[in-house]
Protein backbone atom coordinates (compact mmCIF):
# COMPACT_ATOMS: atom_id res chain seq x y z
CA UNK A 1 0.00 0.00 0.00
CA UNK A 2 1.17 3.19 -0.91
CA UNK A 3 0.01 7.07 -0.71
CA UNK A 4 -0.40 9.08 -4.08
CA UNK A 5 -0.09 12.78 -4.35
CA UNK A 6 -1.50 14.33 -7.90
CA UNK A 7 -2.18 17.70 -8.50
CA UNK A 8 -4.62 19.19 -11.19
CA UNK A 9 -3.12 22.49 -13.62
CA UNK A 10 -3.89 25.14 -11.49
CA UNK A 11 -1.91 22.89 -8.34
CA UNK A 12 -4.67 22.32 -6.64
CA UNK A 13 -3.37 19.12 -4.52
CA UNK A 14 -5.33 15.10 -4.13
CA UNK A 15 -4.28 12.34 -2.35
CA UNK A 16 -4.83 9.04 -2.60
CA UNK A 17 -4.45 5.53 -0.89
CA UNK A 18 -3.40 2.80 -3.30
CA UNK A 19 -3.75 -0.97 -1.81
CA UNK A 20 -3.10 -4.37 -3.46
CA UNK A 21 -1.63 -8.04 -3.09
CA UNK A 22 2.38 -8.25 -2.16
CA UNK A 23 4.20 -6.95 -5.27
CA UNK A 24 1.46 -4.94 -6.99
CA UNK A 25 4.22 -2.14 -7.34
CA UNK A 26 6.80 -2.83 -9.66
CA UNK A 27 10.40 -1.74 -10.18
CA UNK A 28 10.98 -2.05 -13.69
CA UNK A 29 14.41 -0.42 -13.96
CA UNK A 30 16.20 1.52 -11.73
CA UNK A 31 14.10 4.84 -12.24
CA UNK A 32 10.98 3.29 -13.09
CA UNK A 33 8.10 1.57 -11.15
CA UNK A 34 5.09 0.48 -12.26
CA UNK A 35 1.41 0.00 -10.71
CA UNK A 36 -1.90 -0.91 -11.81
CA UNK A 37 -5.00 1.38 -11.21
CA UNK A 38 -8.35 -1.01 -10.53
CA UNK A 39 -11.84 -0.04 -10.43
CA UNK A 40 -12.52 2.65 -7.93
CA UNK A 41 -15.14 5.35 -7.05
CA UNK A 42 -15.16 6.36 -11.10
CA UNK A 43 -14.33 10.07 -9.84
CA UNK A 44 -10.46 9.27 -11.92
CA UNK A 45 -8.76 11.93 -9.44
CA UNK A 46 -5.59 10.60 -9.62
CA UNK A 47 -5.75 9.78 -13.39
CA UNK A 48 -7.59 12.61 -14.35
CA UNK A 49 -4.85 14.91 -12.75
CA UNK A 50 -1.97 13.23 -13.78
CA UNK A 51 -3.05 13.37 -17.56
CA UNK A 52 -2.68 17.13 -17.44
CA UNK A 53 -0.45 17.60 -14.56
CA UNK A 54 1.99 14.55 -14.79
CA UNK A 55 4.45 15.39 -11.65
CA UNK A 56 3.23 13.28 -8.63
CA UNK A 57 4.19 12.24 -5.21
CA UNK A 58 4.64 8.31 -3.65
CA UNK A 59 4.50 7.48 0.03
CA UNK A 60 5.42 4.10 1.39
CA UNK A 61 4.70 3.56 4.87
CA UNK A 62 5.86 0.22 6.71
CA UNK A 63 3.29 0.19 9.58
CA UNK A 64 4.88 -2.94 11.17
CA UNK A 65 8.84 -2.19 10.57
CA UNK A 66 7.70 1.50 11.45
CA UNK A 67 9.32 3.22 8.06
CA UNK A 68 8.26 5.16 5.48
CA UNK A 69 9.68 5.96 1.90
CA UNK A 70 8.89 8.94 -0.44
CA UNK A 71 9.31 8.52 -4.34
CA UNK A 72 8.70 12.03 -6.32
CA UNK A 73 8.40 11.83 -9.84
CA UNK A 74 6.42 11.68 -13.30
CA UNK A 75 3.43 9.57 -14.52
CA UNK A 76 2.07 8.33 -17.35
CA UNK A 77 -0.69 6.34 -18.26
CA UNK A 78 -0.63 2.72 -19.88
CA UNK A 79 -3.55 1.37 -21.53
CA UNK A 80 -1.57 -1.37 -23.59
CA UNK A 81 0.93 -1.85 -21.24
CA UNK A 82 2.55 -5.38 -21.19
CA UNK A 83 2.23 -5.36 -17.45
CA UNK A 84 -1.41 -5.35 -18.01
CA UNK A 85 -1.51 -9.49 -17.86
CA UNK A 86 0.46 -9.97 -14.52
CA UNK A 87 -2.47 -7.32 -12.94
CA UNK A 88 -6.22 -9.12 -13.31
CA UNK A 89 -8.92 -6.48 -13.00
CA UNK A 90 -6.39 -3.75 -13.93
CA UNK A 91 -7.53 -1.21 -15.98
CA UNK A 92 -4.16 0.22 -17.18
CA UNK A 93 -0.96 0.78 -15.71
CA UNK A 94 0.94 3.71 -14.10
CA UNK A 95 4.62 4.38 -14.75
CA UNK A 96 6.64 6.62 -12.83
CA UNK A 97 10.01 7.99 -13.49
CA UNK A 98 11.29 8.88 -10.44
CA UNK A 99 13.43 11.94 -9.76
CA UNK A 100 13.85 11.60 -6.27
CA UNK A 101 14.01 8.44 -3.49
CA UNK A 102 14.48 8.85 -0.13
CA UNK A 103 13.69 7.50 3.03
CA UNK A 104 11.76 9.84 5.64
CA UNK A 105 11.80 10.42 9.77
CA UNK A 106 9.70 7.60 10.85
CA UNK A 107 9.53 8.35 14.65
CA UNK A 108 5.58 9.22 14.49
CA UNK A 109 4.84 5.85 12.54
CA UNK A 110 2.14 3.90 14.99
CA UNK A 111 3.54 0.46 14.68
CA UNK A 112 0.90 -1.69 13.44
CA UNK A 113 0.14 -5.08 11.89
CA UNK A 114 -1.79 -6.55 9.12
CA UNK A 115 -4.84 -8.55 9.39
CA UNK A 116 -6.03 -9.89 6.48
CA UNK A 117 -5.39 -8.84 2.57
CA UNK A 118 -8.59 -6.61 1.50
CA UNK A 119 -11.40 -9.16 -0.11
CA UNK A 120 -12.11 -6.52 -2.76
CA UNK A 121 -8.50 -6.45 -4.50
CA UNK A 122 -8.93 -8.41 -8.10
CA UNK A 123 -7.22 -12.00 -7.36
CA UNK A 124 -6.01 -14.32 -10.46
CA UNK A 125 -9.03 -17.07 -11.04
CA UNK A 126 -11.71 -15.15 -8.81
CA UNK A 127 -13.93 -12.18 -8.93
CA UNK A 128 -13.66 -9.55 -5.97
CA UNK A 129 -17.48 -8.69 -4.85
CA UNK A 130 -18.96 -5.10 -5.59
CA UNK A 131 -18.77 -3.05 -2.95
CA UNK A 132 -22.47 -2.24 -1.22
CA UNK A 133 -22.19 1.98 -1.93
CA UNK A 134 -22.33 0.72 -5.51
CA UNK A 135 -26.02 -0.43 -4.92
CA UNK A 136 -26.94 3.10 -3.62
CA UNK A 137 -29.73 4.96 -5.24
CA UNK A 138 -27.95 8.21 -4.39
CA UNK A 139 -24.75 6.56 -6.54
CA UNK A 140 -26.22 5.63 -9.70
CA UNK A 141 -26.74 9.03 -11.69
CA UNK A 142 -22.75 9.69 -11.25
CA UNK A 143 -21.17 6.03 -11.84
CA UNK A 144 -20.21 4.64 -15.11
CA UNK A 145 -23.21 1.96 -16.36
CA UNK A 146 -20.35 -0.77 -15.87
CA UNK A 147 -20.59 -0.15 -12.50
CA UNK A 148 -23.75 0.13 -11.74
CA UNK A 149 -25.28 -2.54 -9.07
CA UNK A 150 -28.91 -2.36 -9.03
CA UNK A 151 -30.87 -5.18 -7.85
CA UNK A 152 -34.27 -5.73 -9.79
CA UNK A 153 -37.35 -5.77 -7.77
CA UNK A 154 -37.63 -6.35 -4.10
CA UNK A 155 -36.53 -10.29 -3.87
CA UNK A 156 -33.70 -9.68 -5.78
CA UNK A 157 -32.51 -6.61 -3.47
CA UNK A 158 -33.41 -9.11 -0.66
CA UNK A 159 -30.96 -12.29 -1.93
CA UNK A 160 -28.68 -9.35 -2.74
CA UNK A 161 -28.43 -8.05 0.70
CA UNK A 162 -28.23 -11.24 2.43
CA UNK A 163 -25.24 -12.33 0.18
CA UNK A 164 -23.50 -9.50 1.45
CA UNK A 165 -24.55 -9.57 5.03
CA UNK A 166 -23.18 -13.52 4.81
CA UNK A 167 -19.83 -12.25 3.29
CA UNK A 168 -19.58 -9.35 5.93
CA UNK A 169 -20.27 -12.12 8.35
CA UNK A 170 -17.29 -14.68 7.19
CA UNK A 171 -15.05 -11.58 6.24
CA UNK A 172 -15.31 -10.39 10.55
CA UNK A 173 -14.88 -14.22 11.66
CA UNK A 174 -11.62 -14.47 9.67
CA UNK A 175 -10.16 -11.64 11.00
CA UNK A 176 -11.42 -12.22 14.20
CA UNK A 177 -9.92 -16.09 14.28
CA UNK A 178 -6.22 -14.36 12.60
CA UNK A 179 -6.85 -12.07 15.53
CA UNK A 180 -6.77 -15.33 18.15
CA UNK A 181 -4.34 -17.41 16.39
CA UNK A 182 -1.95 -14.49 16.85
CA UNK A 183 -2.83 -13.67 20.54
CA UNK A 184 -2.63 -16.76 21.41
CA UNK A 185 0.62 -17.40 20.00
CA UNK A 186 1.88 -14.22 21.85
CA UNK A 187 0.89 -15.42 24.74
CA UNK A 188 2.52 -18.89 24.21
CA UNK A 189 5.83 -16.81 23.35
CA UNK A 190 5.51 -14.72 26.43
CA UNK A 191 5.35 -17.67 28.70
CA UNK A 192 8.02 -19.40 27.20
CA UNK A 193 10.82 -16.83 26.84
CA UNK A 194 11.07 -15.99 30.71
CA UNK A 195 11.32 -19.94 31.03
CA UNK A 196 14.18 -20.05 28.51
CA UNK A 197 15.85 -17.26 29.92
CA UNK A 198 15.44 -18.30 33.54
CA UNK A 199 17.25 -21.74 32.14
CA UNK A 200 20.13 -19.90 30.12
CA UNK A 201 20.61 -17.62 33.83
CA UNK A 202 20.80 -20.94 36.22
CA UNK A 203 23.10 -22.96 33.23
CA UNK A 204 24.98 -19.78 33.22
CA UNK A 205 25.45 -19.23 36.94
CA UNK A 206 26.16 -22.74 37.77
CA UNK A 207 29.24 -23.05 35.34
CA UNK A 208 30.51 -20.10 36.73
CA UNK A 209 30.10 -20.71 40.31
CA UNK A 210 31.38 -24.44 39.41
CA UNK A 211 34.74 -22.54 37.58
Amino acid sequence: MFFLATADTNGRPDCSYKGGLPGFVRVVDERTLAFPNYDGNGMYKSLGNIAVNPYVGLLFVDFELQKRLRINGAATLHRNDPLLAEYPGAQLIVRVRADQIFPNCSRYVHEMELVAYSVYVPRRGSVPPEPDWKAERRFRNVLPKRDLVVPQGPAALLRYRARRYAHRKVVRLRRGLIWYILRRLETWLGNERPVQSQHWETEGAGSVHGG
